[in-house]
């Protein structure tokens, strides 16, 4: 009877926690690298809500102390979580929320937002470049057309092509979409520049990668940067 009286006790000093708005330390940060990327949901720092963890991203305290992205989940030590946007984490760092979750070991720098920035785009290019590796990716017009006919899943568009070289080929992907009973993903938020230099190649304007796991992973990662910044 004491050890269960006990076990309600704890229990409602966490109720009381929560009807506060504060968090208990168990759900402040996880448990390490394994444990989190078994775990399907976290709680985000800005928000302050339980979230799946493919919304959010990972962050933990380096060994000179400062907060650093965990992208992959990997890093050692306690992790804690918030909502993959840059106006999420500028929260978090307002509320002063990873020196609450670190118990005040954790130094936010003032270029974290940058670095994940820069991390994440530098994620989406080495997920492109391993779909080109890979054989699953095509470019120039021509070559674009006939792979949105023959089985593509994703169309990209440098950020500054010509409009009606787009237009076109937008309204070929949908057609092949819809007599094929499929979504082709666009995506338009990548420069020339950055797709010549992900593929080693000049002059880059429009792609299209072909259905493969490789072709996903970029996709989900180039929606993660643009959630993240548009966020």
């Amino acid at each position: 009877m004491q050890q269960a009286g006990e076990q309600g006790g704890a229990q409602d000093v966490a109720d009381d926690a929560a009807d506060e708005g504060l968090a208990v330390e168990a759900e402040e940060t996880d448990a390490g690298p394994a444990a989190a990327r078994r775990e399907l949901t976290r709680l985000c720092l800005a928000s302050r809500t339980v979230r799946p963890v493919g919304e959010m991203l990972r962050f933990v305290v380096a060994p000179d102390g400062q907060v650093v992205p965990d992208l992959a989940a990997k890093l050692p030590g306690r992790g804690a979580w918030v909502g993959a946007t840059r106006s999420e984490l500028a929260l978090a760092v307002k509320k002063k929320a990873f020196g609450r979750a670190f118990r005040g070991k954790g130094r936010v720098d003032p270029g974290l937002a940058d670095l994940v920035d820069v991390l994440l785009e530098k994620d989406v290019f080495s997920a492109l470049s391993f779909a080109n590796k890979a054989g699953q990716l095509v470019t120039g017009t021509t070559k674009v057309a006939e792979a949105l006919q023959g089985g593509a899943a994703i169309l990209v568009h440098a950020s500054e092509a010509a409009r009606d070289g787009v237009t076109k080929l937008d309204a070929l992907a949908r057609r092949v979409g819809e007599a094929e009973g499929k979504k082709i993903a666009f995506v338009n938020s990548l420069s020339g520049v950055q797709l010549d230099l992900a593929l080693g190649r000049a002059n880059v304007v429009h792609a299209a990668l072909l259905a493969h796991p490789t072709s996903a992973g970029f996709l989900a990662r180039v929606r993660r940067l643009e959630s993240w910044r548009a966020g």
